[in-house]
């Protein structure tokens, strides 16, 4: 249980940046393990061993939320206390982000096209090319549509499973790491007759303009399902309490619905950037 007792709520809630750092060492740890054990299966297998690191930082984070339900008056208050769980968690999904990223970058290729195969073809299956305000709008309806439909996911699975909703999460940062990764690759690919600091310099050009491309959309894209996730947590935490015989259940309630309002808000927001705002930029 070396990894599961590097960080808890009290810890991350201090020094929230220093959950990058802990994000990264559980991808990392994931990702070579499930090559060495698993490695026909280890697209997926190092999601799962992702997750099952980062399960008792997420469930305890989840009980904690819950409880101050119970104890903070007042739905603004109560909302910017979340806003500091949300910090942190955030920052262990960026760590997830650059740990795939940067190995499928340093990786011999052979092996992580291997490794990201199935992020790979999710990415494949979501590229859409579209032309025209008409296009865009249809686009904009599709993305939009499909990401609440994410969000409901993240709530359903943090309902059911208490921590279901950490699995899309850490999935999610499989594929960007794979699609910024392989944007990386590309421009740095571009420069491949350059030499020396000129060839250093074209990675870092790549990489980026890899990190604008996919954080103009992707972070309050992200933040939502976060939002969603904890609203999920906090609903699972409650029943497993039965605080739903309790006259206190009509306020977790109201917190879980302002939470998803709010995640949906963001998801609208993210679709438009992606639709209207990245594709100006690249």
């Amino acid at each position: 249980m070396v990894l599961e007792a590097i960080t808890n709520p009290k810890i991350a809630a201090k020094r929230p940046w220093t959950q990058i750092i802990i994000g990264f060492l559980f991808a990392s740890a994931a990702l070579f393990l499930s090559l060495w054990i698993f490695e026909e299966y280890a697209s997926l297998v190092m999601v799962f061993l992702t997750v099952t690191a980062a399960l008792p930082l997420f469930y305890a984070t989840m009980k904690v939320e819950e409880s101050k339900d119970s104890t903070i008056i007042g739905e603004k208050t109560l909302l910017k206390e979340h806003a500091h769980a949300l910090r942190y968690l955030f920052y262990a999904f960026v760590g997830f982000s650059i740990a795939y990223t940067l190995w499928y970058v340093i990786l011999p290729t052979g092996m992580s096209n291997s490794l990201f195969k199935v992020q790979t073809q999710t990415i494949t299956n979501l590229n859409q090319h579209v032309t025209g305000h008409a296009a865009k709008i249809t686009l904009l309806n599709k993305i939009f549509l499909n990401n609440v439909k994410v969000m409901i996911f993240c709530v359903l699975f943090a309902f059911i499973y208490g921590t279901g909703a950490l699995f899309i999460l850490a999935w999610n940062a499989s594929v960007i790491g794979a699609a910024a990764g392989n944007f990386i690759r590309t421009h740095v690919a571009s420069y491949a007759d350059a030499t020396g600091f000129a060839k250093i310099g074209a990675y870092f050009h790549g990489a980026s303009l890899s990190v604008l491309r996919y954080s103009l959309h992707g972070v309050p894209e992200i933040m939502a399902y976060f939002v969603a996730g904890l609203a999920g947590g906090i609903l699972s935490v409650a029943v497993i309490r039965k605080e739903y015989k309790t006259k206190q259940f009509e306020k977790i309630l109201l917190d879980a619905s302002d939470l998803i309002l709010i995640s949906v808000f963001i998801l609208f927001i993210a679709a438009l950037l992606e639709v209207f705002i990245t594709p100006v930029f690249f």
